[in-house]
């Protein structure tokens, strides 16, 4: 979710956005985002949508960038709402906001009558404010009861998790989910330990794995907790189930000449992103055709060079910002497909 500080926490394997508005809070990469997408956003009447929407940093950028466009954004988290809505309150109706989560834009934007954008922009993870707020369980630099949750009205909770999933469960979504190497060993010391008391709480679930993992292994990569708290935190909120629904439900919103920009932080997202763009970007005609038919032909052209990352500089102002990878793609043309 973009927002004031989009700029991801390595640690938590996640996005981070400050709560508080001020310079030391830039979103990751802004400029870079609005240079992406602003070919397609100068003309009066563009739609952009902001999947990601936070506390609203990059929603804002837009909106006094492009004085012409549209926004609509995003939201699976009802405090970003409405902490967004008040930072966004200056411009008015130029500002849709939608609590929903990105893979539902195709329906948010039927509702709204809005039959095709301009623009997209996806900012991948979790935002700092839940980050920071204790009672939310993302961070494990801090004990704080294991929720996970970005809308904490649905779902399934991280402790629900680590107290119901079997042992092969775990395991997979440990080192599916985390890139976790000792993924069956984590797994095992979880099933054994909520027997004795389920868990509730992080430092308990922190103080686990740190001991399940070989000494030699925890002197090097930070703390070792890590990837277990992404795993959790990927499962929790089915990122990237969402995320496989999000991309192509996105690309298909874009009008000719639209585009679309994606900043992922841990390499499952970017790697996700990547094959969709990749696809659209390529030609499916058999081989030796003497001419290819149009609908064998690219429907998108990168704008990236593989993944583009933040400067030195950047990362050097937000530590936060070490993990983004940005890629962007234009439509250009239809398909069959979106003809019907």
């Amino acid at each position: 979710m973009s927002t004031d500080d989009p700029a991801r926490t390595a640690a938590a394997g996640g996005r981070a956005t400050g709560q508080e508005q001020g310079p030391r809070h830039v979103p990751v990469m802004l400029g870079r985002c609005l240079d992406v997408l602003a070919p397609a956003l100068a003309e009066p009447g563009a739609v952009v949508v902001d999947a990601t929407l936070g506390l609203g940093g990059h929603s804002e950028a837009l909106l006094r960038t492009f004085p012409e466009a549209r926004l609509v954004a995003v939201d699976r988290d009802p405090a970003a709402l409405e902490l967004a809505g008040r930072r966004l309150a200056p411009y008015g109706d130029r500002a849709s906001l939608v609590h929903a989560v990105y893979d539902e834009i195709p329906a948010v934007l039927e509702r709204l009558g809005i039959p095709r954008v301009q623009g997209v922009l996806f900012d991948l993870g979790v935002s700092s404010m839940q980050l920071d707020e204790a009672d939310r369980g993302f961070a494990y630099a801090q004990d704080a009861p294991l929720d996970m949750r970005m809308d904490q009205s649905r779902g399934l909770s991280a402790a629900e998790v680590l107290n119901t999933y079997s042992h092969g469960e775990l395991a997979r979504i440990l080192k599916v989910y985390g890139e976790e190497r000792f993924a069956k060993k984590i797994a095992s010391v979880i099933v054994r330990e909520r027997e004795k008391e389920p868990f509730t709480t992080s430092a308990r679930l922190v103080d686990l794995v740190r001991n399940a993992i070989p000494a030699a292994t925890r002197r090097t990569g930070g703390n070792p907790a890590k990837r277990t708290f992404q795993a959790l935190r990927i499962e929790v909120n089915g990122e990237l189930a969402v995320l496989d629904r999000a991309i192509p439900g996105a690309l298909d919103a874009l009008a000719v000449g639209g585009r679309i920009a994606v900043l992922s932080y841990h390499s499952l997202e970017d790697r996700l992103v990547k094959q969709y763009l990749a696809a659209g970007a390529t030609s499916t005609a058999p081989p030796g055709l003497p001419v290819v038919p149009e609908e064998y032909q690219p429907w998108l052209r990168l704008l990236t060079r593989g993944a583009e990352l933040p400067t030195e500089a950047e990362i050097e102002e937000n530590r936060r910002a070490a993990p983004a990878r940005l890629r962007a793609a234009e439509r250009i043309r239809e398909r069959k497909a979106d003809r019907g």
